[in-house]
């Protein structure tokens, strides 16, 4: 399976490029990976966002209630108290 990748013309202002350049540089990568990595930790964070998004419209909030305020139920494992 060979690695596929694509060239893409980036245009940064003066300011930003300077600060991507000193922080690669600080962090031992080129501005191409650091880049990469950005970008790959915000696409990560929105899929994220989008699954909890998602989970939030299945769940069911009235069985949540009646499971937190139930009585009598099992006591916390000793490693598991506070």
């Amino acid at each position: 399976m060979s690695n596929k990748v694509s060239t893409f013309p980036l245009r940064l202002p003066r300011s930003l490029k300077s600060a991507v350049e000193q922080i690669a540089q600080e962090d031992g990568t080129s501005v191409n990976q650091f880049v990469v990595t950005a970008l790959a930790e915000k696409i990560s964070a929105l899929k994220t966002a989008e699954i909890f998004a998602e989970r939030k419209q299945r769940a069911d909030f009235e069985a949540f209630d009646r499971i937190m305020n139930r009585r009598d139920g099992q006591k916390p494992a000793t490693e598991d108290s506070l």
